[in-house]
């Protein structure tokens, strides 16, 4: 059994910052990805930022510069910072991972419970 537990989320004015943490947790052998969605009321989930293993990182042009995901390999963790927020940044933001146990069962698709963001104007 694997879990990602997401954290951070919360209310903050436009132009503001805040940081995001995931941690996975179970009988992980390796994480290929790690990545953060988001999904707004009445809106498709979009991928907002991955990070791989190798250490590269891609984000849609909609938060490249404002966005910045890292990894913690070792810890198997991630992070999320945001700045520059705007009111379209309000979402609710998923964790994602690629992952295989320690039994070597690869878990492609893996998500937290998600954790709210609210950008007032």
């Amino acid at each position: 059994q694997v879990q990602l537990v997401e954290s951070g989320g919360g209310l903050v004015q436009a132009g503001g910052s805040l940081r995001l943490s995931c941690a996975a947790s179970g009988r992980i052998a390796s994480i290929y990805l790690m990545a953060w969605y988001r999904q707004a009321p009445g809106k498709q989930r979009e991928l907002v930022a991955t990070a791989f293993s190798g250490g590269s990182t891609n984000y849609p042009d909609s938060v490249k510069g404002r966005f910045t995901i890292s990894r913690d390999n070792a810890k198997n963790t991630a992070s999320l910072q945001m700045n520059s927020l705007k009111p379209e940044d309000t979402a609710v933001y998923y964790c994602n991972a690629d992952l295989t146990t320690t039994a070597g069962l690869r878990y492609p698709v893996v998500w937290g419970q998600g954790t709210p963001v609210t950008v007032s104007a």
